[in-house]
């Protein structure tokens, strides 16, 4: 994807330095949305984005395209992590974000369906957690309803879950549709292709992005470029660790029988299928913990055999589905669960985000704007101040 604007010949052509008033690094979920709300709230700004890669070639298109509520498998465990007060500011920043996500892209073929979700227990103590989280959902004002284990069964076409929270704002879209509207209605121009090397203090005025093609100046920087931040800013690996995430799906299915995503086993596993009924599965990393670690996108023969017994445990319809794809991707984890946004050291307008630690595509949108809002130095809303990677330096 390029700007409209120019020719094959003209990017091909362009003379550097380039400068704009914005540059964005990353072509996810997250850097698309900085560039979609710098838009937004200052029209004027000229912006462009840099992607080493094509637009959603990472983690954004290497996901399932859940897009739910909350920040981890439970609410009680949020409750536990971050107090009650954050738990419910997060549960409700995730339900705006899949809102918006539908009002603004939902006429534009992202093949979003609001057709709700379910965290399936594959034990009893992880049941006993759903339950308590439904109580304490309600009573902070969230539809949810907790589900027994013939119930959660029969609603999923499974066998086997001890119990499940159904959810019924949960919703799915296809990832790289979506994060390729978010981009359009942006009006950034865009440079695939393009890896920065290094970003470093300019004239005094401006940030300097050397980058595989020339260099590109800019008054204020956003990079979003998640589990990769530490390959650029080395001293980030304290607070940005890569971990792998793998994938299969299969050929359709006839008729669809799982009516909604998936998670299950405290997030260790999810599963849904689409409306063609091919079957998406991902998890298993918690088997294998040592060797999901790091920047790796090989797929291993050991943890793709045990997606597919999950899914055989699970979904026995499926057991002799062909398998059709198989994937990885590489997520950013931070040290709390919760991504964090910064600004560089020694670079003065430059800010980073990332640590989404698996639910980026949940509330990247929302925290796009969070970024844009540093950038035009806006106050920081309530989310932002969450979010502050601060936190980690004040404990």
């Amino acid at each position: 994807m390029t700007s409209a604007n120019l020719s094959f010949w003209q990017h091909l052509n362009r003379e550097f330095p380039l400068e704009y008033d914005v540059a964005v690094v990353g072509g996810g979920i997250a850097g698309c949305s900085a560039a979609y709300w710098l838009k937004s709230m200052e029209p004027s700004a000229q912006l462009i984005l840099l992607e080493k890669d094509e637009i959603g070639s990472g983690a954004t298109g290497r996901n399932a395209g859940f897009l739910l509520q909350g920040s981890s498998t439970s609410y009680t465990i949020d409750i536990e992590r971050y107090g009650r007060d954050v738990a419910r500011r997060l549960w409700q920043a995730t339900l705006d974000n899949r809102n918006l996500v539908e009002e603004l892209f939902g006429g534009e073929d992202i093949a979003i369906s609001g057709c709700g979700s379910s965290t399936a227990a594959g034990t009893d103590e992880e049941a006993d957690r759903l339950m308590a989280s439904a109580q304490l959902l309600h009573e902070d004002g969230f539809d949810a309803e907790y589900l027994d284990s013939r119930d959660i069964n029969k609603l999923l076409g499974s066998v086997g879950y001890r119990g499940g929270l159904h959810v019924p704002s949960g919703a799915v879209a296809d990832p790289v549709r979506l994060v390729r509207a978010v981009l359009r209605h942006s009006g950034a121009e865009v440079l695939e292709k393009t890896a920065v090397k290094s970003v470093s203090g300019g004239n005094g005025n401006t940030v300097d992005l050397a980058t595989t093609r020339g260099l590109v100046r800019a008054g204020s920087v956003v990079i979003a470029i998640n589990a990769y931040l530490p390959l650029l800013e080395p001293e980030m690996i304290e607070l940005v660790r890569p971990v792998r995430a793998q994938m299969l799906s299969t050929v359709p299915i006839g008729e669809t029988s799982l009516p909604m995503p998936v998670y299950s086993h405290d997030g260790y596993y999810y599963v849904r299928q689409r409306e063609d009924g091919r079957v998406l599965a991902g998890g298993a990393r918690h088997l294998h913990e040592m060797e999901e670690v790091g920047y790796s996108l090989d797929t291993t023969s050991a943890l793709q055999n045990d997606l597919g017994i999950y899914l055989s445990q699970h979904f026995p319809q499926w057991s002799d589905a062909r398998v059709e794809h198989r994937w990885a991707g590489t997520m950013g984890f931070s040290p709390d669960g919760l991504p964090s946004w910064g600004r560089v050291p020694d670079v003065a307008g430059a800010f980073w985000v990332a640590g989404f630690t698996g639910h980026g595509m949940s509330i990247a949108f929302l925290i796009g704007r969070v970024m844009a809002d540093l950038v035009l130095g806006s106050d920081q809303s309530d989310l932002g101040r969450i979010f502050d990677s601060g936190r980690f330096t004040a404990k």
